[in-house]
C-alpha cells in the first residue's frame, strides 16, 4: 500500500438494480466499469476509460438503463466480470506504466463501489482481486478533511462538492459514467490545486482476510460495532461469515457463532465491526444470500458480543494466544482419553500443534471430563486430513470431528465452567408441589437411587398399553400407576415416558435388555435414572448428556425435592396460584411468569397479595400401570400398594352452551380462569361454594370470547 502515489485513479461502477446511495444493497451484478488516471505531479487527467460487464441475469432495472445508458444487447456480447478487472488492469498498467515505478491508488465517491459492490460479487463468484482494489481514497472523506466545517459527510455527494467549490461542468455533453467521473476528476483537481493544496496520503484498507483471536469479558465492545446474523446454514464457520461480509472490516476475532442449550450451532452469529460506519454498511446486506439460504442482519450490543466471544480463563486464553490456528473439536471422547491418545489419533498425518499444549480438554467445574475437546492445527491441510478421521474409533468409541472457532471455545468453556451440576437452595422460590399420591412410603425412592427407567424416541401414536407389550417380562417389576407418558406444552405427546421400577437392579436389567428395541418400526432408547431426574423432567427441566437443566419455570434453579426423594405426581401442575414476593420477581425474570395483579375480594388468597402465574413446560399425562389401566379408579377405593391421602377433594364440570371452548381454550386458559379460587388441603369445601356462587363473573370472561359456563359440582 502506497502512502503517497503518483497517480490518482478515479473508479466508479455501475450495477443493473439501485445505483446512487442504495447501490449494492440489493445485491445485483455490476454491468459497468469506468474510471480516469489523473496524475498528482503534473495534474493532469487522462482519458475516460469504460468497460462492460457481462451479468449472468441480463436483466437491466429502468434506473440502471436510464442513468447509464447501458442496453441489454450490448451486454450480451459484454465480457465476464473477471475478464473485465482483467482488461481494467492491462489498461491501467499500460496507461501509468508501473514498470516505471509510478504508483497509484483508487478513488471513489464513498465506499459502496468497493465494498459494498466489487469486493462482495468477487467473493461470491470466486474471483481473486488484485491487490489495488484492497486500498483507496474516499472522496467524501478527503473532502470533509479539507472543510471540515461543511455539511456531514453523509450527505456530501458529488454535486454538493461540486458547488461547494464553484466547480461548473455540462451535463448535456457526457452521459451519466462519464458525468460522475469528470466531476470527481474536478473535485481531485480543485483539492491538490491551490489555495487547498491537499495531499492524498495514508489511504483506507479493505482487510483481505479475517484474523481469529481472543475477547476478554472485561474488554469494553462500542454498542455500535455489532450486528447479528440470523440464517446461517448449521456448517458454516467464522470464516465463512467473514466472507459473507467481504469488503468490511471485521475486528480481529470478531466473527462469534451462537450455540444452543445442546452445545450445537444455531444458525445465528455475533459480529463486531472495526467502525460503526462498516456496521451500517453490514445493515445493508440483510437478507444477502450465503449459497441458496438469505440471511437476516439485525442491530446488536457489545454486552451480546461478549455474552458469546467473552472469556474469563487464563488456560482457554493461554491455548488461543496461538494466532493462524485451525480449531478441530472433538466430541464423545471417552471419560479417560489422555492427550497422548489424542495425539497418536491424528499421527503422524496430521501433527497436533506443540504437541500437549494443542490440546484443550473441557470439563465440569468438578473436574470430571465432559467428553469433548479442542484440538490446534498449524495449517488448512492439516485440518483437513484431520477432519478425515471423522467417526473414527478411539478407545471402544467413534469421535466426531468439526471445524471450531475461538468463540465457540469461549462458549462451551463458559458453559461447563458455569453450569450447576445439580443446585440445591436452601429454600424453592415457589412452594413445592403436595406430596405424591401414588408413591409407596414403604418403597421411597432414595436420593440417587437410579429405580426408574427413562424411554425417549416413542412412537407419537405410543399408548401406556404399547409400553407394557415393549418391556415384556419387566411389566411385573412396575410399580402401581409407575408408568407416566409426558405430554409438550400444546397436550401432544413428546416421545417421552417414564417408568417407575420396585428396584434399581431390575431398572438396570431392563434397560440393558430393552434398550434400541422396536416399537411401531422405531427404536426406542431406554436409560435408567433416579427418581430426582424423573423429578426435574416432569416439571420442565431437562436430562441430557451434559447433565440436569432446571426447569425454565423455576429459573434459577431453586427448587426442592420432596423429603425421602418422593416424585412428583403425573398428572400435577405447579400451583397457578403460587406467590412470588417483588423481590425475588425482580431478580430472576421468566417468560413463564406473568405479570402481577391484584386478586379478586371473593378469591381464597388475601386481598393484597400479587400473584403470578407459573406454567410448567411439559404436562405429564394421568399415570397407568398394569394393575389398573384405567388410571385413578373414581368410584373406589385407592389400592392396597399405594397411599392416598384422606384429604377433601371435589371435581368440578364445566359445561358450555356451544362447543367453542372445547376447541379454542387450552390448559393455560382453565387454569387462567379458576386461578383464585384454587383449594388447599384443608379448605377444599370453603372455596368450592365460591367458586361456584362466581358463576356470572367467569362467564363475563369467558374463554376465548367464547359463550359462559355452567360450573356443577359433581
Amino acid at each position: 500500500m502506497t502512502l503517497k502515489p503518483d497517480n490518482l485513479v478515479l473508479f466508479f461502477t455501475t450495477t443493473c438494480g439501485a445505483n446512487g446511495e442504495l447501490l449494492g444493497s440489493d445485491e445485483k451484478e455490476t454491468v459497468q466499469l469506468a474510471w480516469q488516471v489523473l496524475d498528482l505531479v503534473s495534474k493532469k487527467p487522462g482519458p475516460v476509460n469504460e468497460v462492460l460487464v457481462k451479468s449472468e441475469t441480463l436483466g437491466l432495472s429502468e434506473e440502471c438503463v436510464e442513468v447509464s445508458g447501458v442496453s441489454a444487447e450490448a451486454l450480451c456480447s459484454a465480457a465476464s466480470l473477471e475478464e473485465a478487472l482483467n482488461q481494467f488492469n492491462e489498461r491501467l498498467c499500460s496507461e501509468i506504466n508501473t514498470g516505471s515505478g509510478s504508483s497509484f491508488c483508487l478513488c471513489t465517491d464513498g465506499q459502496l463501489h468497493l465494498r459494498q459492490v466489487l469486493h462482495p460479487e468477487a467473493s461470491s463468484k470466486n474471483i481473486l482481486l488484485s491487490e489495488c482494489f484492497y486500498s483507496f481514497f474516499d472522496l467524501r472523506k478527503e473532502f470533509k478533511k479539507c472543510f471540515p466545517t461543511e455539511a456531514d459527510r453523509k450527505d456530501l455527494d458529488l454535486q454538493v462538492m461540486s458547488d461547494y467549490l464553484n466547480l461548473s461542468m455540462d451535463s448535456s455533453d457526457h452521459v451519466f459514467t462519464a458525468l460522475k467521473i469528470h466531476q470527481m476528476s474536478s473535485i481531485a483537481q480543485a483539492l491538490i490545486s491551490e489555495p487547498v493544496c491537499h495531499t492524498f496520503s495514508c489511504p483506507e484498507k479493505i482487510n483481505e482476510k479475517f484474523e481469529t483471536g481472543t475477547c476478554s469479558k472485561m474488554e469494553r465492545i462500542d454498542d455500535n460495532t455489532v450486528i447479528r446474523a440470523r440464517g446461517l446454514p448449521w456448517q458454516s464457520s467464522d470464516q465463512d461469515v467473514a466472507r459473507f461480509f467481504r469488503g468490511l472490516n471485521i475486528a480481529k476475532g470478531g466473527a462469534a457463532l451462537c450455540l444452543n442449550a445442546q452445545g450445537r450451532r444455531n444458525g445465528e452469529a455475533l459480529v463486531r465491526f472495526e467502525s460503526e460506519e462498516h456496521r451500517d454498511l453490514a445493515l445493508q446486506r440483510h437478507k444477502h444470500h450465503m449459497g441458496s439460504r438469505y440471511i437476516e442482519v439485525y442491530k446488536a450490543t457489545g454486552e451480546d458480543f461478549l455474552k458469546i466471544a467473552g472469556g474469563t480463563s487464563n488456560e482457554v486464553a493461554n491455548f488461543l494466544s496461538r494466532e493462524n490456528q485451525v480449531i478441530i473439536r472433538m466430541r464423545g471422547l471417552p471419560f479417560t482419553a489422555t492427550a497422548e491418545q489424542v495425539l497418536q489419533f491424528f499421527s503422524p498425518s496430521c501433527p497436533v500443534t506443540d504437541g500437549h499444549e494443542g490440546i484443550l480438554f473441557v470439563r465440569f467445574p468438578d473436574g470430571r471430563p465432559t467428553g469433548d475437546a479442542f484440538v490446534l492445527f498449524s495449517c488448512e491441510e492439516q485440518a483437513e486430513n484431520a477432519l478425515k478421521k471423522h467417526k473414527e474409533i478411539l478407545g471402544k468409541r467413534y469421535i466426531e470431528l468439526f471445524r471450531s472457532t475461538a468463540a465457540e471455545v469461549q462458549q462451551v468453556l463458559n458453559k461447563y465452567s458455569s453450569a450447576p451440576l445439580i443446585p440445591i437452595a436452601p429454600a424453592p422460590i415457589l412452594p413445592v408441589v403436595p406430596q405424591p399420591t401414588f408413591v409407596p412410603s414403604t418403597v421411597a425412592a432414595v436420593v440417587g437411587t437410579r429405580d426408574c427407567l427413562r424411554l425417549r424416541g416413542l412412537p407419537y401414536d405410543a399408548s401406556v398399553q404399547d409400553i407394557l407389550l415393549f418391556l415384556g417380562e419387566y411389566t411385573a417389576d412396575i410399580r402401581p400407576h409407575g408408568v407416566h407418558m409426558v405430554l409438550n406444552q400444546q397436550g401432544r405427546p413428546s416421545g417421552d415416558a417414564f417408568i417407575q421400577m420396585r428396584s434399581a437392579d431390575r431398572a438396570y436389567l431392563a434397560a440393558q435388555r430393552c434398550h434400541k428395541r422396536t416399537m411401531k418400526e422405531r427404536y426406542v432408547e431406554v436409560f435408567p435414572c433416579s427418581a430426582q431426574e424423573m423429578n426435574i423432567v416432569l416439571m420442565g427441566g431437562s436430562l441430557t448428556r451434559s447433565g440436569l437443566s432446571p426447569p425454565p419455570c423455576l429459573s434459577p434453579a431453586s427448587y426442592t425435592f420432596p423429603p425421602g426423594g418422593a416424585i412428583i405426581p403425573a398428572g400435577a401442575v405447579l400451583p397457578a396460584g403460587a406467590v412470588l414476593p417483588m423481590e425475588a420477581a425482580a431478580l430472576y425474570p421468566s417468560q413463564y411468569i406473568l405479570s402481577p395483579r391484584p386478586m379478586a375480594p371473593t378469591a381464597f388468597y388475601p386481598t393484597n397479595s400479587q400473584m403470578y402465574m407459573n406454567y410448567s413446560a411439559y404436562y405429564p399425562s394421568p399415570p397407568g400401570s398394569p394393575p389398573n389401566m384405567g388410571y385413578f379408579p373414581t368410584s373406589h377405593a385407592p389400592s392396597a400398594g399405594s397411599v392416598l391421602p384422606n384429604m377433601p377433594t371435589a371435581m368440578i364440570r364445566m359445561q358450555s352452551h356451544t362447543s367453542t371452548h372445547a376447541y379454542a381454550s387450552g390448559v393455560k386458559e382453565i387454569l387462567s380462569m379458576v386461578q383464585g379460587y384454587q383449594p388447599s388441603n384443608s379448605d377444599a369445601f370453603v372455596t368450592l361454594p365460591s367458586l361456584l356462587s362466581a358463576k356470572q363473573p367467569i362467564a363475563d370472561q369467558s374463554l376465548g370470547g367464547g359463550p359462559y359456563l355452567d360450573l356443577q359440582l359433581l
